[in-house]
């Protein structure tokens, strides 16, 4: 009786597959599988390819994080990375969406981003552009407004890396700003600012006391129309005027 039972509740061993089947079977599951992989590739590259194209454009729209208004993350990378003062006057231009801060003290540029930074001191009042919100690190925990900082944009088109008290959102009576580099600036910016007919005679004037230097032994005519010519500079942005869009970033 055992016998009969264990032959009876045996399993059967499994049929050998049909060789001819088991070879086309075969190229079709590599096909498939190569074809999926290769696909992948692709779509890939496709994605990292308009990242990096992305990052190169200028933004027109912000990032709302811990009550500021950011460019994208990837675009700051470059940005810092480099000295764009065109682009500058861009993001600073009236109606941009990026939130404005305005220093609390006096304080030495650096930047972490390990690009350009200015050899003049970022002054008390002076008005920045915010771009990236760093957090501190305390322990394994990140915290965010304890400690850390941000790293923000010049008007003279380089970033610099703050501390979180070195800056408040708060507009001063009289914000200062960085100077706006004259002979960096592309051919068409500057043509644009010369032909504003408020700007353009002080930017002739500049030239003829200045001679080209405004730096060194230089006359005090010479300081106060360079003074005169960047104030100029900064109100023509401020206050719309027209000017060239900058192209994209290396």
């Amino acid at each position: 009786m055992g016998f009969v039972v264990a032959c009876g509740g045996a399993t059967p061993p499994p049929a050998e597959p049909d060789p001819a089947e088991a070879e086309a079977a075969a190229p079709a599951e590599k096909s498939g599988g190569d074809a999926a992989e290769d696909g992948g590739g692709k779509d890939g590259k496709k994605e990292d390819d308009a990242a990096a194209e992305a990052s190169r454009q200028i933004p027109t729209t912000c990032e709302q994080k811990d009550n500021v208004c950011l460019p994208p993350p990837a675009f700051v990378k470059r940005l810092c990375s480099g000295f764009y003062p065109d682009v500058a006057l861009s993001l600073f231009a009236k109606g941009s969406p990026f939130t404005r801060g305005y220093l609390t003290r006096d304080t030495e540029a650096w930047n972490a981003s390990g690009g350009s930074s200015s050899n003049d001191k970022l002054l008390f009042d002076e008005e920045v552009l915010i771009l990236y919100r760093r957090v501190a690190d305390t322990g394994g925990m990140v915290v965010s407004g304890a400690g850390g900082g941000y790293d923000v944009l010049r008007w003279d088109g380089t970033c610099a890396s703050l501390m979180t008290e070195e800056v408040r959102l708060h507009v001063p009576p009289k914000p200062k700003f960085a100077p706006i580099p004259w002979k960096s600036l592309d051919q068409k910016t500057r043509d644009a600012f010369q032909a504003d007919e408020k700007v353009g005679p002080l930017i002739a004037e500049r030239r003829k006391e200045c001679k080209g230097a405004t730096m060194g032994a230089v006359s005090a005519k010479c300081e106060k129309v360079d003074k005169q010519m960047g104030a100029a500079l900064i109100e023509y942005v401020r206050s719309g005027g027209a000017l060239p869009t900058p192209g994209a970033l290396p």
